[in-house]
């Protein structure tokens, strides 16, 4: 069974370490869709901050930003769907957050909202290239609901948070981890693999048919369950035990290789 829709992670998969995509990935991503593959990007970013690398493409590809909580256009800007955190439950982890004294941002309407600038969001803004907005106490009172949330630890806390935040909030978040020391707080039932899956549907492809790549806790869902889950060789233990097949690490072009794999049919799906 043919590949017909491939869906690839951003940092640490499509970017390099430079946080560049690369000539190799881009002019791969350009076969792909030339050959009549689908191709979309999922990634835990904010849309702002995801498109301006979409846009390098010269396509309009679907962005799955957020892990999935929303999912527009990279070009057109069409808003397949939204699923924002409810406010209530959202108020109610600022609230934990405020006491525990936990490191929060909060997304609203593509925006970035922090208590004050720091060492932390400072970190953030040059990862994203998106300032962040400092609101003081307002951030735990906010009136909107927020596409995502983010919590930042240090390295020797992330274990003890992140258990925290999960047994505290289950069943009303879900928490993942998109990055060494970052906590992601989204609706339950948001993944990107369900933002993925989703986005096939409008094109009459079956979950067999997609090929899913990353490299981190984010990615697990969806490369476990596409029908050919991929794992950069830079990516973590779980991504890779998720994943059929491995390729080289975001800085060796690993995207290009598996769309390559694709397109030669070295790989494919069992029909």
């Amino acid at each position: 069974m043919a590949i017909k829709l491939i869906a690839s992670d951003m940092d640490g998969t499509l970017l390099s370490s430079g946080i560049a995509i690369s000539e190799k990935n881009k002019d791969a991503i350009r076969k792909a869709v030339d050959s009549g593959i689908v191709f979309l990007i999922a990634t835990g970013r904010m849309y702002v901050s995801a498109q301006p690398y979409a846009e390098q493409l010269g396509l309009d590809v679907p962005l799955v930003t957020y892990n999935g909580a929303l999912v527009e256009g990279s070009l057109s800007h069409k808003v397949y769907y939204h699923n924002p955190i409810p406010l209530e439950t959202a108020l109610e982890a600022l609230a934990c957050c405020q006491a525990r004294k936990y490191h929060i941002q909060a997304y609203v309407n593509d925006k970035l909202y922090v208590k004050e600038a720091d060492s932390l969001s400072e970190e953030y803004r040059r990862l994203s290239n998106v300032p962040p907005i400092p609101v003081g106490d307002k951030l735990y009172h906010i009136t909107e609901a927020p596409t995502k949330m983010l919590v930042m630890t240090g390295d020797d806390d992330f274990k003890e948070i992140f258990n925290d935040l999960t047994e505290r909030f289950r069943g009303r978040l879900t928490v993942v981890s998109s990055k060494d020391h970052f906590i992601d707080l989204i609706a339950p039932g948001v993944n990107k693999w369900n933002a993925v899956k989703a986005v096939a549907q409008m094109y009459k492809i079956r979950p067999e048919e997609i090929m899913c790549i990353g490299d981190s806790g984010n990615d697990v869902v969806m490369i476990r369950n596409a029908g050919l889950g991929v794992a950069v060789d830079n990516a973590n233990d779980a991504a890779r035990e998720a994943a059929k097949v491995v390729v080289p690490s975001n800085d060796d072009d690993g995207v290009a290789r598996a769309i390559e794999l694709a397109l030669t049919k070295q790989v494919s799906v069992p029909d």
